[in-house]
């Protein structure tokens, strides 16, 4: 670029001058995200073996990793997308029972033990994975099949619909049974018996790979074509993006990673029972949502964090904890209706690159100009 100075001589300015650093690569930001989900497993570990976090610490930790998967699979089809299902629950319970079930039927196939769950052996470890990825995997199924049909509805017919779906699923697991002639998910008995599978480390392994696949697809053209859909379905369709095919991709890829987080919470509490996902475990999830802000990932992650911690640390008052917790969602939504976040996403790279970026001073001749004859 050529600017005219007073003394008739022209001023080249050179790119990336004194102050001006270029951003960060790709590859040093996902090193510096890896490295940061790599210090808190390790403090986590380290925390827990040292017997500084206590066995329910640990389970509520856990806990507090699946509903950060459950609240932001959720906000693909809610803050994303920009629809409202109310069947989440269904999803979850879907890949629960499938996980466990593949894990339970398999053990002596990969001859696995109990303790092997506990002490991480490789085979244990690769069940596991395999028992994970089935359950997101039929939940995704389902998600295809409950998607096609009901994501030609909006609003107040999707959520109805939806939230019926969700009921036909808690009802099947309830009394497939009977039908089958023998014993798979327990009947309202529940299934019992599942493995402690689930730990600290493979849950928020699990967490930062979700959160990372999820933030990636929705950095694409994909994620691109979602957000086009929500801010203006008939404008998308106009401009050439498959309306239809996107919104059922993120109905799928929310029902999948509900799948992932049921899997895991069968082997966090031991037992998988149709009424523990019912209607209010959807209302629960959405609520989350709807707290850290529509289309805010961060904003999931607090909320659920918070949401998840808030009635355990609410049990000395057993009589009033779910009053406090009411209260607390009341004079959010009054004073902060767009959530905690709105549709804000920290990223710390980010910073890392303003903070880095130094703007030249404004002077004649500028460090990074260099003069030249006319």
């Amino acid at each position: 670029m050529v600017k005219e100075v007073p003394d008739s001589k022209p001023v080249i300015t050179v790119a990336g001058g004194a102050g001006e650093k270029k951003p960060l690569s790709m590859p040093v930001r996902y090193a510096i995200n890896a490295l940061l989900v790599l210090a808190f497993l390790v403090v986590g570990e380290l925390l827990i073996d040292g017997g500084a976090i206590s066995r329910y610490q640990t389970s509520v930790l856990e806990q507090i990793g699946i509903y950060v998967i459950m609240a932001v699979s959720l906000n693909i089809a809610t803050g994303y997308l920009g629809q409202l299902p109310l069947g989440h629950a269904g999803f979850m319970s879907v890949g629960g029972y499938s996980c466990a079930i593949f894990i339970m039927r398999l053990q002596p196939v990969f001859g696995v033990g109990a303790r092997d769950f506990v002490t991480g052996s490789p085979a244990a470890t690769a069940l596991f994975a395999c028992g994970l990825l089935f359950g997101g995997i039929v939940a995704a199924v389902c998600g295809v099949i409950i998607g096609i049909p009901a994501l030609r509805l909006k609003g107040d017919y999707l959520a109805i619909i939806t939230l019926g779906f969700a009921e036909i699923i808690r009802v099947v697991m309830l009394n497939i049974d009977g039908v089958l002639g023998f014993d798979l998910t327990g009947g309202a008995k529940g299934l019992t018996g599942i493995p402690s599978y689930t730990s600290f480390l493979n849950t928020f392994v699990v967490v930062a790979v979700s959160l990372f696949l999820i933030h990636t697809m929705m950095k694409s053209r994909h994620g691109r074509a979602i957000l086009a859909i929500r801010d203006n379905e008939i404008a998308a369709e106009a401009s050439g993006v498959h309306t239809t095919y996107y919104k059922t991709l993120a109905f799928v890829v929310s029902a999948f990673f509900a799948g992932i987080a049921g899997g895991l919470y069968a082997g966090c509490i031991g037992v998988m029972a149709p009424a523990k996902f019912g209607f209010m475990k959807s209302i629960e999830v959405l609520v989350m949502v709807v707290l850290g802000g529509m289309g805010s990932m961060l904003g999931s992650v607090i909320s659920a964090t918070v949401l998840t911690i808030l009635p355990e640390a609410l049990r000395a008052f057993a009589d009033y904890r779910m009053v406090v917790y009411a209260v607390v969602l009341i004079i959010t939504m009054i004073f902060r209706p767009q959530g905690l976040l709105g549709t804000y996403d920290f990223s710390l790279t980010s910073w890392i690159d303003r903070i880095r970026s130094v703007r030249p001073k404004a002077g004649s001749a500028k460090e990074g100009e260099v003069r030249a004859d006319a």
